[in-house]
């Protein structure tokens, strides 16, 4: 992922490829390509929350 999305792009996005995996439709290969997608959208919305978090604890 090189461009930098908003969390909620990001949630779209992932929500996108969960149901892409969930298609009956899709290749051994696909699905692998998806569900490593899929990781790293979560991975990028796990950091953004984690950040979010700093900043709430920082003004508190």
């Amino acid at each position: 992922m090189s461009e930098k999305l908003s969390f909620e792009d990001t949630i779209k996005k992932l929500e996108t490829v969960v149901k892409e995996l969930e298609g009956k439709e899709i290749s051994l290969e696909n699905s692998i390509k998806k569900y490593k997608e899929g990781l790293d959208l979560s991975k990028a919305l796990y950091e953004m929350i984690k950040e979010a978090e700093s900043l709430i604890v920082e003004v508190k």
